[in-house]
């Protein structure tokens, strides 16, 4: 069984595919106000993590490079676009890495090479485990959102700690065990795949120096800031995101041809 579950795509049956991932804790719904402004030119498909939405609840343990092998397993093109938001993003470095060559080009956003510590990756695992994910809301809309993003997206905000709530105890342990022993500081410069870091003005958890370690280490990298949102910029400011996404995916397009 597939580590992670893919939607079907939306969009022109003809167009580039867009892979998009999400972030520890949520799930496909992320991205629900992205996609169809990216559906117009692009086809558009997105994946659950382990027992996340729609993604089987993980039996055993598993690595970041894992969860990149599965999205690559599960997406029928031959090439694709990418972008991911922090353990998403993560994952799309590791494409970038491990399946350049069907990688058209990634974006990164809110994430980054390393992410944390071990020690208070396995805490909160520990704490998953023993008090379930229910114990870990208000801390997650701490670290998730800027000052104004639940009172501007009230409704899509409360979807998105719902699916916290709904998600498996133990997978999400798993994740944040996987984001423990994630760390790709020193392979950065062996992805030649062009990649866009970008960060969320008020993003605590992946701010602008972890974009910029990125954008550096890689062979074509670039950086860009989203205003007013926080860890989770597709929610927060999605028209900004879609744009930001256009822009990129149109200058590699352009690169390619």
């Amino acid at each position: 069984m597939s580590l992670i579950s893919l939607t079907a795509p939306v969009g022109p049956a003809d167009a580039p595919l867009v892979v998009l991932g999400p972030s520890l804790g949520t799930s496909t719904i992320l991205w629900d106000d992205v996609v169809p402004l990216l559906a117009d030119d692009y086809r558009v498909a997105a994946w659950d993590l382990p027992g996340h939405g729609a993604g089987p609840i993980a039996r055993e343990g598993f690595t970041v490079a894992d969860l990149a092998d599965a999205v690559a397993a599960a997406v029928p093109d031959d090439t694709f676009f990418f972008a991911g938001v922090s353990l998403g993003g993560a994952t799309g470095l590791e494409l970038a890495r491990r399946h350049g060559t069907r990688l058209r080009g990634a974006a990164i956003v809110a994430s980054g090479a390393v992410l944390g510590d071990p020690s208070s990756w396995h805490a909160r695992a520990a704490q998953a485990r023993s008090q379930s994910t229910s114990s870990l809301i208000v801390g997650s809309a701490q670290r998730w959102f800027a000052p104004e993003s639940m009172a501007r997206r009230p409704e899509l905000s409360g979807r998105l700690l719902h699916a916290l709530q709904d998600a498996d105890d133990d997978s999400y342990a798993r994740c944040c065990e996987a984001l423990a022993a994630y760390d790709v500081r020193a392979t950065l410069g062996e992805i030649a795949v062009p990649v866009l870091a970008a960060w969320g003005a008020f993003d605590q958890v992946a701010p602008e120096a972890t974009a910029v370690e990125i954008a550096e280490g890689v062979q074509r990298g670039s950086v860009a800031r989203i205003e007013d949102a926080g860890h989770l910029p597709p929610a927060e400011q999605p028209e900004a995101v879609a744009a930001l996404l256009r822009s990129f995916f149109a200058s590699v397009t352009r690169e390619d041809a």
